[in-house]
C-alpha cells in the first residue's frame, strides 16, 4: 500500500503528521517537539519527496534512503522530521492490523512503572520537595528525577549551593525507599562530576544523567568508570555511528535514546538492540507529554532490555502550556505510580480537532 498524502499541523512547539495511504487509511505521527514549525518545513522539503508513492511496509529501507538522499544535511532537524513519518506509519500499521504498536514490535499492552520527572531548575529545594510529596500522595509515584547543576554549565550551579542542598533535602523528605534520579544536562567536567557523584552515592541516588557535555563521550566514560551509581545518556544523539561508539566504549551504564530526536521507532529499536547486545538497559528520554511519552510506553512494553521505569514529565500548563488540549482523551493517567499501554489500535489516540483547527497546515501529495 503506497503513501498518497502527508499533512502537517504545527505550531512553534508541537507538530503532528497525518499520513494517508492510497486506500484512504490514515496514521498519525509527531514531529519532534520544539521549533516544530521549522521541522515541518524540513519534512515537506526533504522527507516527503522521497516518501510519496512508497509502500508503508518499506519503513526501514525508506528511512535509510532518506538519510542517504539528504546526506549533505545529516543533522538533527532531518531526523526530527523523519520521526513524524516513522511514527505515522506505525500508527497506520496498527490501525490496519487492529493491534497496538507495542504488539507489532513484539510487546503486549499493560502497565509500566513511571518516574516523576522535574524539568525545572528555577525551583528551590523546599518547593521541589513539596511538589514531589504531593505527587507521591496523589498518584503513588515511588521514583523522582530532578535537576542539578546548570545546563551546559561549565561546573557552575544554577545558584550557589543549590545542588548540595536539594539532594539531601529530597532524600530526607521522601525517605530511603524512594528511587532518586538526577539530570545534570551536560554541566560538569569529569573531576567535578565525580565529586558530585560521590555525594549522590552517599544519598542513595541511583541514576546520574548526562554528567558531562554529551558530545564528549570520553569524559562521560571517565565518570562511568569512577562511580558505582548508574551513569546515563544519549538523549541528544541521532547518529548511528555515534551510538555504536558509545555502546562499544561503554560510555554509559544506561542508554537513553529519544524516539523523536533519533528519527522514529524503527531507528530507536536499532539502538535498543545495540544496548541489549552489550547488556545495557534502555531507559528512553521522554521529557514532555506530547506523543513522545506514549511512543516510549509502547517501546518499553516490547524491548527485553527495558529499564526500570518510564520518564514522565510532571510539568503542567504553568511551565508547558503547549501540552494542553492535544488529544481527545488523556493517554497519561497515573495510578499507583503506573501508566498503561492500552490495547487500542496503533497509538490508541486521536488528535483534538480543536487543536488542529488552530494549527498551521501544510501538505504534500502525489500528483493525480
Amino acid at each position: 500500500m503506497k503513501i498518497r498524502k502527508l499533512e502537517t499541523f504545527t505550531n512553534e512547539f508541537v507538530g503532528f503528521v497525518r499520513l494517508t495511504a492510497e486506500d484512504g487509511s490514515i496514521g498519525w505521527g509527531q514531529l519532534s517537539t520544539y521549533n516544530s514549525d521549522i521541522t515541518a518545513a524540513v519534512f515537506h522539503r526533504q522527507v516527503a519527496p522521497w516518501t510519496l508513492g512508497r509502500s508503508v511496509t518499506d519503513l526501514k529501507a525508506l528511512v535509510g534512503e532518506i538519510a542517504e538522499r539528504e546526506h549533505k544535511f545529516s543533522c538533527s532537524y532531518l531526523y526530527r522530521a523523519m520521526a513524524g513519518l516513522d511514527t505515522a506509519i506505525w500508527d497506520l500499521r496498527g490501525r490496519l492490523a487492529q493491534k497496538p504498536v507495542t504488539e507489532l514490535i513484539g510487546g503486549t499492552p499493560g502497565r509500566l512503572r513511571a518516574y516523576a520527572s522535574s524539568m525545572r531548575r528555577d525551583i528551590t529545594p523546599e518547593d521541589e520537595v513539596a511538589r514531589f510529596q504531593r505527587l507521591r500522595d496523589a498518584h503513588g509515584f515511588d521514583a523522582f528525577k530532578f535537576r542539578i547543576g546548570s545546563e551546559c554549565g561549565h561546573d557552575r550551579d544554577e545558584w550557589e549551593g543549590r545542588t548540595e542542598a536539594i539532594v539531601p533535602a529530597i532524600r530526607t523528605a521522601l525517605g530511603p525507599d524512594i528511587s532518586l534520579l538526577v539530570d545534570a544536562n551536560s554541566c560538569y567536567s569529569p573531576a567535578r562530576a565525580i565529586e558530585v557523584g560521590r555525594m549522590l552515592e552517599q544519598n542513595g541516588v541511583e541514576h546520574f544523567e548526562e554528567p558531562c557535555p554529551y558530545w564528549e563521550m570520553e569524559q562521560t566514560r571517565e565518570v562511568t568508570q569512577a562511580l558505582a551509581l548508574d551513569i546515563t545518556g544519549g538523549e541528544q544523539d541521532y547518529d548511528m555511528q555515534h551510538w555504536r561508539r558509545m555502546v562499544a566504549m561503554r560510555a554509559v551504564d544506561i542508554i537513553q535514546p529519544d524516539i523523536l530526536y533519533l528519527g522514529g521507532m524503527a531507528r530507536t529499536l536499532q539502538v535498543a538492540r545495540m544496548g541489549e547486545a552489550a547488556g545495557l538497559p534502555c531507559t528512553p528520554h521522554a521529557a514532555n507529554l506530547g506523543l513522545v511519552t506514549l511512543f516510549t510506553m509502547h517501546l518499553l512494553r516490547a524491548i527485553p532490555n527495558a529499564g526500570k521505569y518510564l520518564e514522565f514529565s510532571i510539568e503542567g500548563p504553568d511551565y508547558y502550556p503547549w501540552q494542553e488540549g492535544l488529544f481527545t482523551e488523556n493517554p497519561y493517567e497515573v495510578t499507583d505510580g503506573m501508566v498503561t499501554v492500552t490495547d487500542r489500535p496503533g497509538w490508541g489516540i486521536e488528535i483534538s480537532p480543536e487543536w488542529l483547527a488552530m494549527s498551521s497546515y501544510q501538505q504534500s501529495e502525489l500528483a493525480a
